[in-house]
């Protein structure tokens, strides 16, 4: 895979660099707008820290995990090594350059160029119902790896800190860039062994964690959720949704930039560390208990309908290509690309690394995630439920896979712990800066009271984060992840449709295959996969299942009903806009625009 992906960057990166005809001596957004607050230009290996880290997350570690434990490694393994360098990381490329050529605006806002004022706020609409679903499935991923973890909340908010004060050194103290770096990623590091001898819980850990010191008394069953998740579990839902509105408030250079460069050091060593594990321990053996050569335990294909890990028939079409979303390709990095990351960029040429290779770093995420649990197979007495054995499973079976560097099985269980954890946090409060961006968009410049108060960032980032967190108290998360797949994939469908606009206003000579073809491919699996979801999961084995409704709460029905309805509006809302981009298309080749005007995409421009 990593040779696969090489080629790609130099390959397919370098003749899309030149189709869009990246420039250096344009003046980036970052530069003409700077303000000290979100246009910021950014060093490169500073930016691209920051964007791999917002767009990773942990859909790349529990997508590809379920999919192997649903059909198999070797479907998902085929659908990462295919569909990354091919759609997923032309997606990245093209919405980041598409942005930085439109004055560093969303996706929401180009698209609104072509197909007018209506299309772009069903786009924005359509993005806001996604952000709400990532920042509910992404807050309880942060909340059950630190249950699991306690070593992993230590060195976290260790991390943390350190990333304010990095931000001080370099924006403020205006230090010089390398000391830091060494200073401060040592500083992480150093951070495991510090959560190893400290690890901290806010209430009693659930399972799978070893002993922790337990910073509040008694059983918390006052905490919103706790009959659900449990205390810990559900007050870490509460702490890492309170952080992720905190910080997306702040200026990107307090916390956004200075973490996501340091953490990208972390990503980098574990994604690098983990894949070179693999070989050694392949080859040697790894040094846990004596342990031989590291053994593949899942197996290769199970079959169409899913395996026996899974209780319910689960085709492999369309449901692989929407469980493993983020690694693939996935929607929500183009709100990262046009939303954050453009508005940093220092110069053009650094689309091609940011853009198509962080996207293929990705990709190595998801194999090192498939490796990881690989090795591992199932949690210790339970049967899989998708995310929940996920979690577990990666930092252990990384950890292990550690274990062939002679690396003690704590340490590297912790350091995976943390990766992962660092993955979340990051996209967690850029999610919710970019649900920001789209309704001060949604609202432009505010008439009236309401508008004004809907416009502050407090408020629209206060509604947000409590939507997100209603989801996830409804204790219906396992459902709640392939409809985030399903609607995030979707929004990549749309995302790559108006890249196809784009240059089809821009040029009547540009071809539209680079992007149309993955445009073609992703609505027709998205929207059978959401299809699925409404009419199978939500209507015929519940609604129509007399069983089940004797014995559902009636938080489960409204949950069930809930999902129904944002599948099937999410549905309406990404054929309606699909409909006006393709008539926009049609109006473009039959040479309704004159050719002889400068477009927005232009060299002129």
């Amino acid at each position: 895979m990593v040779g696969l992906f090489s080629v790609g960057y130099v390959g397919y990166g370098r003749y899309l660099s030149r189709f869009v005809e990246l420039d250096d001596s344009r003046e980036t957004p970052a530069h003409k707008y700077q303000d000290g607050q979100e246009y910021v230009p950014a060093k490169k290996p500073v930016l691209l820290g920051h964007h791999f880290s917002s767009i990773a997350g942990g859909a790349p570690i529990a997508g590809p995990i379920t999919a192997a434990f649903i059909w198999g490694w070797v479907p998902a393994v085929l659908w990462v090594a295919i569909g990354n360098p091919l759609m997923g990381a032309v997606h990245d490329f093209m919405a980041l350059s598409s942005s930085i050529r439109h004055e560093g605006k969303s996706i929401g806002f180009i698209i609104g160029e072509y197909i007018g004022e209506r299309g772009k706020n069903m786009f924005l609409w359509f993005a806001f119902l996604v952000i709400v679903l990532v920042v509910a499935v992404f807050a309880l991923l942060v909340a059950v790896i630190l249950d699991a973890y306690p070593q992993a909340a230590t060195a976290s908010l260790l991390y943390i800190g350190l990333a304010i004060v990095f931000g001080i050194w370099l924006y403020q103290l205006d230090l010089p860039l390398i000391p830091g770096t060494v200073l401060f990623v040592g500083g992480i590091f150093a951070s495991v062994w510090v959560g190893i001898q400290y690890p901290i819980a806010l209430f009693e850990p659930s399972g799978f964690a070893d002993e922790a010191f337990i910073l509040f008394a008694g059983e918390g069953a006052w905490i919103p959720g706790a009959e659900l998740f449990g205390a810990n579990t559900a007050t870490w839902i509460i702490v890492g949704l309170v952080y992720a509105a905190l910080a997306s408030v702040l200026p990107v250079w307090v916390l956004l930039q200075p973490r996501d460069y340091l953490s990208s050091f972390l990503l980098y060593t574990g994604v690098g560390g983990t894949l070179l594990a693999v070989v050694v321990g392949t080859l040697l053996g790894t040094t846990q208990g004596g342990a031989g050569a590291l053994d593949i335990q899942i197996p290769a294909y199970t079959s169409f309908m899913g395996g026996p890990l899974v209780g319910v028939a689960m085709p492999l079409f369309p449901l692989l290509f929407i469980t493993i979303a983020c690694g693939t390709i996935s929607g929500f990095h183009s709100l990262v690309s046009s939303g954050t990351t453009a508005k940093q960029l220092n110069t053009e040429s650094d689309a091609r690394t940011i853009g198509y290779g962080g996207m293929l770093a990705e990709g190595l995420l998801a194999a090192t995630a498939l490796a990881a649990v690989s090795v591992v197979a199932l949690t210790p007495g339970g049967a899989v439920q998708g995310i929940d054995a996920a979690l577990p499973n990666f930092a252990e079976g990384g950890g292990l896979i550690l274990t062939s560097f002679g690396i003690p099985l704590l340490i590297g269980e912790v350091f995976m712990a943390l990766v992962f954890v660092s993955f979340l946090l990051t996209s967690l409060d850029t999610a919710l800066r970019l649900g920001r961006y789209m309704v001060e968009e949604l609202i432009g410049t505010p008439e009236t009271d309401a508008q004004e108060r809907a416009a502050n960032k407090y408020v629209n980032t206060s509604i947000a984060t409590l939507a997100a967190f209603v989801l996830v108290s409804s204790g219906q998360w396992e459902q709640l992840w392939p409809l985030f797949g399903g609607a995030n994939q979707l929004l990549a469908a749309l995302a790559l449709l108006t890249a196809t606009v784009w240059l089809a206003n821009w040029k009547e000579t540009k071809q539209l295959l680079t992007t149309g073809v993955p445009v073609v491919v992703m609505v027709i699996v998205t929207i059978c996969g959401l299809l699925w979801i409404a009419l199978v999961e939500n209507v015929q084995r519940t609604f129509l299942d007399s069983a089940w409704l004797a014995e559902a709460t009636a938080l489960q029905i409204v949950s069930s009903g809930l999902r129904l309805v944002l599948a099937l509006v999410l549905i309406l809302l990404a054929v309606a806009i699909i409909r006006m981009g393709y008539e926009n298309l049609q109006s473009a080749r039959d040479g309704l625009l004159s050719t002889n005007e400068a477009s927005v995409g232009s060299d002129d421009d």
